[in-house]
């Protein structure tokens, strides 16, 4: 099928290539400049060339934020609506959706933008998948970066992460395109979660665990 992955770029994108192409489809990856193999150029925030990227594309994973460094209302839910807009109805069997496991209940404002952009799909009519993961790796790392300060890094009061490895996300995103469109949100994270204290530091790595994978059944019809 022919893919179009938007944050072609990005940390989730960039893992997406290798293993859908392995699969047997055909991938173009969208960004705001186009670059890399198979790189397509689209733009979120200003819907500049969105309709040229997203013709013809049977499956699209929509991968892209605007966080860190942008404006994620702007880009994950007017963006959404840019895509919805521009998407080849005719063409599409399959939209996939990236999120954050507990957008619908965690007050951060990042979070907020990211639910809003799965109610923006879900009222769009489109084949939609929700697929909700935890935050990866390396964002969890320059989360602790950016609250650095000297030598002291604050960190809330029983504040625990569950990263999970964008590649082992991006395994499970193939398994999805395969599969029908299931718009009730599935979710994906690392087996356990750990308090930043059991973390070496920043660049470092829990051991590697096995991982469970759950869907819901696919809509009737």
């Amino acid at each position: 099928m022919d893919v179009l992955v938007t944050g072609g770029t990005g940390r989730l994108g960039q893992h997406l290539l290798g293993p859908l192409q392995a699969a047997g489809h055909t991938v173009r990856q969208m960004s705001r400049r186009g670059t890399g193999p198979g790189g397509v150029r689209g733009d979120l925030a200003t819907g500049r060339d969105l309709g040229t990227a997203l013709a013809g594309a049977e499956v699209v994973v929509h991968a892209a934020t605007g966080y860190p460094g942008g404006d994620p209302w702007e880009v994950d839910v007017a963006g959404t609506r840019r895509v919805v807009q521009a998407a080849d109805r005719e063409r599409l069997r399959h939209l996939v959706y990236v999120s954050i496991v507990g957008v619908d209940r965690i007050p951060f404002g990042y979070y907020r933008a990211k639910f809003a952009a799965e109610q923006v799909l879900l009222a769009s009519g489109l084949p939609v998948t929700l697929l909700r993961v935890t935050q990866f790796h390396d964002l969890v790392d320059f989360l602790l970066d950016s609250a650095r300060k000297g030598p002291v890094l604050p960190v809330p009061m029983g504040w625990r992460v569950q990263p999970v490895d964008a590649g082992e996300v991006a395994a499970h995103v193939v398994e999805v395109v395969s599969g029908p469109p299931a718009a009730a949100p599935s979710s994906s994270a690392a087996p356990r979660s750990s308090p930043p204290r059991t973390w070496p530091g920043p660049g470092s790595r829990p051991a590697p665990q096995e991982r469970t994978w759950s869907r819901p059944p696919s809509r009737a019809g």
